[in-house]
């Protein structure tokens, strides 16, 4: 047998032999710290015998993989400890995620978090007593009858729904034996830091007419200095929160007459539309066009579309005139009745529409959170009808465009191309070549990409643009989607050069996705602390008394009258706790008057950045942050306050 390794090496065997003793012929160290193996890119138990050619990659804790091998071994773990604290409980799944694991369990009693210390404990109690992992099998009929002794009702639903000729995967430790295909790691005691983070309900299979389960949440890392700053991450997390931000800065609101529809206050006004000017700008300078179509549309259009079908069930709708309409949860038809208006010349292409549309998606309402996820939001799309041998120029000139936007907003980013998913509109052959037009286009201009399989469209592929926020979290925000669907579905047309008939290729895509979305990410990553050319209030004037008022409004309006957001603070407070409330809202600049002020027609700077900056000539500080705005640049924040 041939054995080709990750860096290319090969190792031959003349009988079969376990990924482990491949492992330890490595290196015993490479045997101490593997956790898995991927045996021709599938995941799977390192005991696994392997009697054929095929690659190996040995996965470690530093491993994605082996990370996530490391934590399902925690959920058992945890699963153990909360068999040996309540007598009778039943557990459902356990599997790793990707920030942790969980395990659904049903009790007759409440779990509660104070209850949560305790399992800890005994997770602890089963790590130092290094209980062994190890695999067997069991027939199906067999696998039922010892999960009913067992009294384990879900876990009989689960074998119940395999083959009858299958062969059930089991993982004993100690006394605990749980029903799981793996992989898993060599003993209890590589579980080595670990953290029970919060309780959920789950239903049943994710089914609302299921019985409610109690979901634990844990996570974990190889090492406890990991643990430690994922924990610090998750505290800086919650000081970021966009909902508790959003309500000090007075952005935007929801209300009980309209859950999951949110309501954009007078700051978070301010705050969207200047970065939609920005929008705007960027992309009437990449040659877009504006349009806008209408929010509601006949049901028949969306049936053409293939929406209907494929997401009939997210859609709104309403009677008119004893016909069906629906409320859009995306803009492409739209723009497609558009492009339909008149008719079309390959002069004309690539032809680029761009909407920022205002769309309804019915989400339930355990998943609504803040303007992360939302029942109505604004997609700001652009819908491109191009020439097949268009298609790389073009992808390449929306990849420019989204890292111009992105680099100008501070955001790093990965890309993933997602591929056919098993709920799609067309041709396997079509698919193939518009996967294969996106990989050309970005393997031309040099790009690094991951695949993400079957998470494309319904009717196309598409490459994402997952943003990186400063707390390392990854959000999924631009994408480039290529659709050969509904241009055959509308029968759409240009004339070529040779004046027959041709069909466009559409591309779907969006910079920032949902704005709403977008702006929740951008809150948390500049924990409200926006650029000044974003903030709502970019000034505000605190007087020391109200015998300085006047000067106060004068200099007010010198600021206004320059293009600067600017307001005077007139609540008879001490001039400590106005500075107070402006740095807790999170004012760029703080400008404090009284008699020196007023005497020397002056002004006194403190601002965010920097603390107490001086006097200063009130047309110098003018000019500058006049060219902070304009140049849409940010300052560095002081170390204290990021």
């Amino acid at each position: 047998m041939k054995i080709t390794l990750k860096d290319g090496s090969v190792k031959e065997y003349a009988s079969p032999v376990s990924a482990y003793d491949i492992a330890r012929d490595i290196s015993e160290g490479l045997a101490r710290n593997m956790c898995a193996v991927e045996i021709d890119g599938e995941r799977t138990d390192f005991r696994t015998v392997i009697d054929r050619d095929c690659t190996l990659n040995i996965l470690t804790a530093d491993d994605k993989g082996g990370l996530a091998t490391i934590r399902h071994t925690a959920a058992h773990v945890m699963a153990q400890a909360l068999k040996r604290l309540y007598p009778g409980i039943q557990l459902a799944i356990g599997p790793s995620i990707d920030d942790g694991f969980y395990y659904d369990v049903d009790y007759s009693e409440p779990i509660t978090e104070d209850d949560l210390e305790k399992i800890e404990a005994e997770m602890k109690k089963i790590v130092k007593e290094d209980l062994k992992l190890e695999r067997f099998e069991m027939p199906r009929a067999e696998a039922i009858e010892y999960f009913k002794k067992e009294n384990e009702p879900y876990k009989v639903q689960l074998v119940e729904d395999l083959p009858e000729d299958a062969v059930i995967s089991f993982y004993k430790q100690g006394e605990f034996t749980d029903l799981c295909a793996g992989p898993h790691i060599m003993s209890t005691k590589g579980v080595k830091a670990f953290k029970l983070m919060k309780l959920a309900g789950a239903y049943w299979r994710g089914n609302e007419h299921n019985k409610m389960l109690t979901r634990i949440y844990g996570t974990a890392f190889p090492k406890q200095s990991q643990l430690d700053d994922y924990l610090f991450m998750i505290e800086e997390a919650k000081k970021r929160d966009h909902r508790k931000i959003g309500k000090e800065m007075k952005l935007f609101m929801f209300a009980d007459e309209g859950p999951g529809f949110p309501f954009f206050l007078p700051n978070g006004m301010v705050l969207r539309n200047e970065l939609m000017k920005y929008w705007r700008e960027v992309h009437y300078r990449h040659g877009y066009q504006e349009i806008e179509t209408p929010v509601m549309l006949n049901q028949s259009l969306w049936i053409t579309s293939g929406h209907w079908d494929h997401y009939g069930e997210n859609m709104y709708t309403s009677q008119i005139d004893e016909e069906t309409f629906c409320l859009k949860p995306m803009n492409c038809p739209g723009s497609i009745l558009v492009y339909k208006n008149e008719p079309r010349s390959y002069r004309e292409l690539p032809l680029r529409y761009a909407e920022v549309g205002l769309v309804h998606r019915h989400e339930k309402s355990g998943a609504l959170h803040g303007l992360m996820r939302v029942r109505a939001f604004h997609q700001d799309d652009a819908h491109e009808f191009i020439a097949m041998e268009q298609v790389e120029d073009e992808v390449k000139h929306i990849v420019e465009l989204v890292d111009e936007v992105y680099k100008k907003l501070e955001f790093t980013y990965h890309i993933e191309l997602s591929t056919m998913p098993e709920d799609h509109m067309g041709s396997d052959e079509d698919w193939e070549k518009a996967t294969n037009g996106l990989k050309t286009a970005l393997e031309h201009m040099g790009l690094e990409y991951e695949i993400n399989e079957g998470d494309g469209a319904f009717y196309g592929p598409k490459i994402d643009f997952h943003v990186e926020d400063c707390l390392g979290r990854t959000w999924q925000c631009a994408t480039c989607q290529l659709d050969f669907q509904l241009p055959l579905n509308f029968e759409l047309k240009y004339i070529g050069a040779d004046g027959a008939e041709h069909m466009p290729v559409m591309i779907h895509r969006v910079v920032f996705g949902s704005v709403e979305r977008f702006i929740g990410v951008m809150i948390e990553n500049y924990a409200g602390k926006f650029p000044t050319w974003l903030c709502p209030v970019q000034a505000r004037i605190l007087p020391i008394s109200d015998k300085f008022m006047d000067y106060a409004t004068e200099v007010c309006e010198k600021l206004k009258d320059a293009g600067i957001r600017a307001e005077v603070d007139e609540r008879a407070e001490k001039i400590g706790f106005k500075i107070r409330e402006a740095t807790l809202e999170r004012i760029p600049y703080m400008i404090i008057v009284g008699e020196k002020e007023k005497g020397s027609g002056q002004i006194s700077v403190r601002s965010r950045f920097a603390g107490d900056e001086g006097s200063q000539d009130i047309d110098v500080f003018i000019k500058n942050v006049k060219a902070e705005i304009d140049d849409r640049v940010r300052r560095p924040e002081k170390e204290a306050e990021k």
